[in-house]
């Protein structure tokens, strides 16, 4: 990923130092086992432990000549660590680091993208009191509809955040899974319980089974996992950027001093954080795609995965947490225009309480078909003709040979759609 979207702690877990330090971690725990176990004797595990040394400029330059990474790594080591280091990588095939490796480092961005995901829905949870009794046009296929509280917008959003956190922790589950069975998984060269005790220094599960690899499956999962979370961000953005659209205006991105909107156009101010977390959910979509199809390999493994998860692994993992922090910077700052959103709601001059009408005129007796007859006739003139809803709606006669005056304007009260606001909120917050 490129480093204007790169945050320094999630970059760094991803760096090839970090990359080549699990690797050592993965090999240093084999080498403990071995030692335990009798395989390797103690005086070489201190020589290992005490001399493996490594820096990523040396582990290039050998590889220009090995055309193997895995190789190349194994070959600095042994540099610097001597005689012992023909106990390095006894009985691995390459995947068995590698694999490894890769839970401790998905595992360690998963733990950095959850403090993220809780850092977002404290912000959500902040807002939605915030403006809970905030009356806002709720809408359908663009149009305007009922009344609704702005503040159940940022429910919804935290509720299903809830949701992204627990796949996140089913993922991240998924894919602490290590391997040590060696060429095709077979554990030809290693007792089954070496690989046991491997995962158990690391903190991972071992695979019940394997092949040469990790079943991609894991990874396609966890992938997926951040394209449903990155989705859900382009979400919250594409809402802001309906707000901030200048004949809306209910709420906008906080504009900094000294900011620029437009080269051209000096009194721009654009949702251009909403449209960047809009444009970088389709990468992490890509990425999920691209481990999908790594699922499918031939026989006991290929390496068309590889060159894939070079780049979808950390690429995915960078993107959702920046996405993560910036959509937090944005919500948290958001300015909210209630006065606007009065507004618009008083926009259709009162149509958009026809559906409370339609249902006081079926409790006065009338039938739902007729009913509904007379409130479109009257909707549909405010709408051609203009003029008030409330109004007309005092004014025809046959609506008023059912409803009182007090019934209608009881229709017309804002009140009347947000008095179970409170009860969503304790179904969502527990409060």
């Amino acid at each position: 990923m490129i480093s204007r979207y790169t945050l320094p702690e999630m970059g760094a877990l991803w760096s090839e130092q970090n990359k080549f330090q699990k690797w050592l971690d993965v090999e240093f725990a084999v080498c403990e086992v071995h030692a335990g176990m009798g395989t390797i004797p103690p005086e070489a595990l201190e020589q290992i432990k005490s001399r493996a040394a490594f820096t990523v400029e040396r582990i290039n330059e050998i590889e220009k000549t090995t055309d193997h990474d895995v190789i190349a790594f194994t070959t600095a080591l042994a540099e610097n660590i001597g005689e012992a280091a023909r106990f390095v990588h006894y009985g691995l095939t390459s995947s068995d680091v590698v694999d490894t490796a890769n839970a401790l480092l998905l595992r360690d961005a998963c733990a950095l993208l959850l403090a993220k995901i809780d850092a977002l829905s404290k912000v959500l949870k902040r807002r939605a009191f915030e403006f809970k009794a905030t009356p806002q046009i709720g809408r359908t296929h663009g149009v305007h509809a009922e009344p609704t509280a702005f503040g159940l917008t940022f429910a919804l959003w935290y509720d299903e955040m809830g949701r992204n956190r627990e796949r996140l922790e089913r993922a991240r589950e998924r894919v602490a899974v290590g391997k040590i069975s060696g060429a095709v998984g077979a554990f030809a060269h290693l007792d089954p319980i070496v690989e046991e005790r491997v995962c158990a220094r690391l903190g991972l599960k071992p695979a019940p089974v394997s092949t040469q690899i990790i079943q991609r499956d894991n990874y396609a999962e966890y992938l997926c996992t951040l394209a449903i979370v990155g989705a859900s961000i382009e979400k919250f953005a594409l809402q802001v950027r309906h707000w901030q659209r200048t004949e809306v205006r209910e709420a906008e991105e906080r504009f900094k001093t000294g900011q620029k909107g437009s080269s051209a156009m000096p009194h721009k101010r654009n949702p251009i954080l909403s449209e960047r977390l809009c444009g970088m959910a389709r990468l992490l979509r890509g990425y999920a795609v691209a481990e999908l199809e790594s699922i499918a390999l031939w026989h006991e493994r290929d390496i068309s995965h590889s060159s894939a998860e070079r780049v979808v692994l950390p690429d995915a993992s960078i993107t959702l947490d920046y996405m993560l922090a910036k959509a937090t910077s944005l919500l948290d700052h958001l300015v909210v225009y209630p006065e606007r959103m009065l507004e618009n709601l008083n926009l259709t001059r009162g149509l958009v309480f026809s559906g409370q009408l339609l249902l006081a005129l079926t409790q006065a007796g009338v039938s739902r078909e007729q009913a509904y007859e007379w409130v479109q006739r009257d909707a549909m003139k405010t709408w051609d003709e203009g003029g008030d809803f409330r109004t007309r709606v005092l004014e025809d006669a046959d609506i008023n040979q059912h409803l009182q005056r007090e019934q209608i304007e009881h229709v017309f009260a804002l009140n009347t759609y947000l008095r179970n606001v409170d009860a969503v909120f304790a179904r969502v917050f527990g409060q």
